[in-house]
């Protein structure tokens, strides 16, 4: 993915800025990547809230890409990876160092091989595109994830996943490039999942090979398109709004425990718990992202209160 103030989700990767310069990429050879400052974070995350980036790039290859991560490393500039911003809060002040989005035109590659059983993706690449693609070529074990949003790489780092699946189940193997700028790859026996966490710690995923297991394209849409249904019925899917908020607690539902303490429709500003689900937050117009971190803390504080029960942050936040 993770405590929230440790980026990690969208593939994130945090650190400190200690003495880099002031312009740690100017006048050097980044193997034609464009580095802009001051960029407004915000429209790329799903909460529309935050503040600046400091140092802006979208490398469109992995040239660019390790050249990037390796002059950040070389003057100790803090890296992190933006992902589909879905499960993400800025904070107001903004980021320092420098952010990195993969854009999806330039880092969706996908390869099938359904003689073999195995689908092959840029890390870059949306979710819904690898379940749409693997469900249409009648390979299953990523059909439940429907409905998840953003990127490959995102759901890995963080193992998203529903109530019958998780995308860490299928992996095989991920290719994956060092805090320093090294490539390499990461096998099944050297991979660990679990509820909402795996061990890809490293700064950038970079491609994915899932193993799957062949079956009737027919069954599996009809099995995407029930959890499609169920999902559209219960979560906020057309508001500003992150991925769930919080992690369930052993044996139990975070949304549940909010709506028992009364919360679903409590406002903090242009933050609003949503009063279709209580494990996400809406944000509306004038929203700052100071208003959804209150609100997260007025949720976990009154749901100990009523409960015990300590909610745990799903949600990254920078």
């Amino acid at each position: 993915m993770n405590p929230p103030d440790v980026p990690a989700p969208d593939q994130n990767a945090d650190g400190d800025a200690g003495d880099a310069p002031a312009e740690p990429f100017a006048d050097v050879d980044l193997a034609g990547a464009t580095v802009s400052t001051d960029e407004p974070l915000a429209p790329k995350t799903w909460l529309r809230v935050g503040g600046p980036a400091q140092h802006f790039a979208e490398p469109t290859d992995r040239n660019q890409l390790q050249a990037l991560v390796k002059r950040c490393a070389e003057t100790d500039t803090t890296c992190r990876l933006l992902g589909g911003g879905s499960n993400l809060l800025v904070r107001d002040e903004g980021v320092s160092g420098l952010v990195i989005r993969l854009p999806k035109e330039h880092w969706s590659e996908l390869t099938i091989d359904a003689e073999a059983g195995t689908a092959t993706v840029d890390c870059g690449a949306p979710l819904s595109h690898l379940v749409a693609e693997t469900v249409k070529a009648g390979l299953a074990g990523l059909e439940t994830l429907v409905g998840i949003p953003g990127t490959v790489g995102g759901a890995l780092h963080g193992n998203s996943g529903g109530r019958h699946a998780d995308v860490g189940s299928v992996c095989d193997s991920v290719e994956v490039m060092t805090r320093s700028g090294e490539i390499v790859t990461r096998t099944r026996d050297e991979l660990s999942f679990g509820y909402r966490r795996s061990s890809l710690d490293e700064l950038c995923l970079l491609r994915a090979t899932f193993a799957l297991k062949s079956a009737d394209p027919d069954d599996l849409a009809d099995r995407a398109r029930k959890t499609w249904i169920l999902k559209k019925s219960s979560q906020p899917l057309s508001h500003q709004s992150a991925g769930c908020v919080f992690m369930n607690p052993r044996g139990q539902s975070a949304g549940d425990l909010i709506e028992r303490a009364g919360l679903k429709g409590t406002r903090v500003g242009g933050a609003e718990v949503s009063d279709r689900h209580g494990n996400f937050i809406v944000t509306g117009e004038g929203a700052q992202s100071a208003d959804v971190l209150r609100l997260i803390d007025l949720c976990r504080d009154t749901v100990r209160q009523r409960t015990g029960v300590e909610l745990e942050t799903e949600l990254r936040i920078w």
